[in-house]
């Protein structure tokens, strides 16, 4: 799961998992994140009566689903373990990363990661022409609605990948799903190697089929970002143990080329920063690197030896523990370490980072920082996916104990619960809530599309959004 995390100026605690607001204002340095974006309002149209940023408090949900501030209401587009409308087996769980996309007629193509590993109950099925590994599990479904959200079909948009977590959207409209594993044939019952990214056409999955990308590289992939300039591919790499993880990009041989224009290959390349070894390290806000070097991967597909432990050359390369989210905004990449912990071997320990990369200039800036040696507090517990939202600002989405959160965060800096999960499984002496996963906008910005992690489920939100 890609952990995202924000960085505040000042300690405050939320008072309790059923608080509206996290009166947290944060660092200037905050706005960066924004950078690029077209939407100028902050999102939730500032601080409401009472004192409550965005949109109020959350309203229980008589249903015990999901509760959302007075004004909003949700719709369950799919659920886990129902059957999916293309007769192809039944929907899959864990539901994680997701992007959705413009259709002809008004309509939205919503693609969904499956985050399965080879022990997950319910698989993505298996389809013709859609499968890579009939061993493996994972994959993604795609959901049809139309202009009211209403769910017109639902199917196999990839089958036969394995612990697909995060991944992105293409500049033409294509999502790239991402497997988060480096597990090779004839382990866990696989039959082909696993790690790779694969491209996903929401609107006709047939048209990209299951065909590895296999010049991005084979490692442990999280999530990805495309600059929509020259079509180069940023990629984080979220490795569980030392050495960490690299940030790459990829230069591909027909940029820009649109749907299958990537297995036309393209040159993987390592980041460098020079003189720093490990990210963590650095923990002021603000600091800046000139001069970054790309360093071309040696063996891309890691036939022998892990990318991460390949060598590099007498300078070496630059590692980070947890990197995660990934998304581009103005003329920049950004980029998360959700955590490091010098426990676990990393040369020092923070609670997040979020990087920004300027291609132009070859710099790269840490924006923002917490703890735990600072004055940093989030709300809630572990955040994890991250969206842009169209109305300005950002939604995180929590991964935590308890009852978990949708959070928006203002581009003012205010933070407020826009969705909480109500029980889903366990019982009131025990009770145990799924993360949320997979936040993302409908094209035209009225809708918010959100996946309850398990029991798989997806939501699609409306209300006054501005």
């Amino acid at each position: 799961m890609s952990t995202e995390r924000l960085s505040a100026t000042r300690r405050q605690i939320l008072a309790g998992t059923g608080a509206s607001v996290a009166g947290i204002a944060f660092a200037g340095a905050f706005s960066e994140l924004f950078a690029g974006t077209a939407a100028a309002a902050p999102a939730g149209g500032g601080a409401l009566p009472g004192n409550h940023a965005g949109y109020g408090p959350l309203v229980p949900d008589p249903d015990g689903l999901l509760d959302l501030p007075a004004g909003f209401s949700y719709k369950v587009l799919s659920r886990q373990g129902d059957p999916l409308r293309s007769g192809e087996g039944l929907v899959p769980g864990n539901h994680d990363g997701m992007g959705a996309f413009a259709g002809r007629r008004g309509r939205v193509h919503l693609v969904r990661n499956h985050e399965n590993r080879v022990t997950a109950p319910i698989g993505v099925p298996t389809v013709a022409g859609l499968t890579y590994d009939p061993g493996a599990k994972g994959g993604c479904t795609v959901l049809e609605l139309d202009g009211r959200d209403n769910v017109l079909g639902e199917r196999v948009g990839i089958a036969g990948t394995a612990v697909n977590c995060a991944g992105g959207p293409t500049p033409w409209g294509t999502w790239l799903t991402c497997e988060e594993t480096e597990d090779r044939a004839g382990t866990n019952g696989y039959t082909k190697d696993h790690g790779f990214i694969f491209e996903v056409d929401g609107a006709d999955p047939h048209r990209t089929g299951a065909v590895p990308l296999t010049a991005m590289g084979r490692f442990q992939h999280e999530a990805i970002a495309v600059d929509p300039r020259n079509g180069i591919v940023y990629e984080t790499e979220d490795a569980f143990n030392r050495p960490f993880g690299l940030f790459y990009r990829f230069l591909p041989n027909k940029p820009l080329g649109g749907t299958g224009s990537l297995r036309a290959g393209g040159a993987l390349e390592a980041m460098r920063v020079p003189g720093v070894p490990d990210l963590s390290v650095v923990q002021e806000p603000g600091t800046r690197f000139e001069g970054i070097q790309w360093v071309p991967v040696p063996d891309p597909l890691a036939t022998e030896t892990p990318i991460r432990f390949q060598d590099f050359g007498p300078k070496g390369i630059t590692h980070a523990q947890k990197l995660e989210g990934c998304y581009w905004g103005g003329q920049a990449v950004y980029f998360v370490s959700s955590f490091a912990r010098a426990k676990d071997g990393s040369a020092a320990t923070h609670y997040g980072q979020v990087w920004k990369y300027e291609p132009g200039p070859r710099r790269l800036t840490l924006v923002v920082v917490f703890g735990p040696d600072t004055d940093v507090q989030l709300p809630g517990e572990s955040p994890d996916n991250i969206c842009l939202a169209p109305t300005g600002g950002l939604m995180v989405c929590e991964d935590g104990e308890g009852a978990q959160h949708v959070f928006g965060v203002s581009r003012k800096g205010e933070v407020y619960a826009v969705a909480r999960g109500a029980q889903n499984i366990g019982t009131p002496e025990a009770p145990e809530w799924g993360e949320f996963a997979g936040v993302t906008f409908s094209p035209d910005g009225s809708t918010m599309y959100v996946n309850c992690y398990t029991p798989g489920t997806t939501f699609a939100v409306t209300g006054p959004w501005k």
